[in-house]
């Protein structure tokens, strides 16, 4: 069963990607499942444009495309920890015959 839910908090769910972030270097593919869901749902949570109340109606537009890029990243590597990996190249560099 996942930590993460729709009743976990902004706060809880930047704390599980934070925690679980380290999934690579651990060598856990607990951690990046964790991590996976944490960056789906910033992703789907995390607005384009913010209003910054109390700074003159400023906007900041948030940058998605970090997550996008992390969650792409923890997907291979549980693919390739799992070893459901695709070979993508195939070299015959150092062939002999």
């Amino acid at each position: 069963m996942s930590q993460l839910s729709s009743a976990s908090t902004d706060a809880q769910v930047w704390a599980a990607y934070d925690d679980n972030a380290s999934y690579a270097e651990d060598g856990d593919t607990a951690k990046c499942l964790i991590f996976q869901t944490a960056c789906r749902m910033l992703l789907r949570r995390t607005p384009k444009l913010a209003a910054l109340a109390g700074r003159g109606g400023h906007e900041i537009q948030m940058d998605v495309a970090l997550l996008r890029e992390e969650l792409k990243a923890a997907e291979r590597w549980y693919a390739l920890a799992n070893g459901t990996g695709r070979v993508t190249h195939l070299s015959l560099e150092n062939y002999r015959r």
